[in-house]
């Protein structure tokens, strides 16, 4: 969905901003899409995003793995191919929140 994006202060800080805890990217298609951060996720040396999208309907994860831009303010966010990596990833941040969201 939205991939090759650079979106500044991503991360969500402990003591900042509610609003830091939301990003707005675009997919393929040109359309802006809205999500709330819900945690990064180290794994495999490797740091991923967890969002869920506003959009009401799509009551799905979407999971983007975070790199470095050129720019040190910026992250970007790229798509997942490996299915296997994107299915442990998500087990992963299950195990980190078991208590605080139901999962399916």
């Amino acid at each position: 969905m939205a991939d090759n994006k650079d979106i500044e202060n991503v991360l969500p800080e402990e003591d900042g901003d509610e609003n830091e805890n939301y990003v707005t990217l675009t997919d393929e298609e040109g359309n802006d899409v809205s999500f709330e951060v819900l945690d990064t996720v180290e794994y495999k040396d490797r740091v991923f995003a967890v969002l869920l999208p506003f959009d009401e309907e799509d009551d799905g994860i979407v999971i983007l793995e975070l790199l470095p831009s050129e720019d040190p303010d910026f992250d970007d966010f790229v798509a997942v191919e490996d299915e296997a990596l994107l299915e442990e990833v998500y087990a992963e941040f299950k195990k980190n929140y078991q208590g605080e969201y139901e999962f399916e």
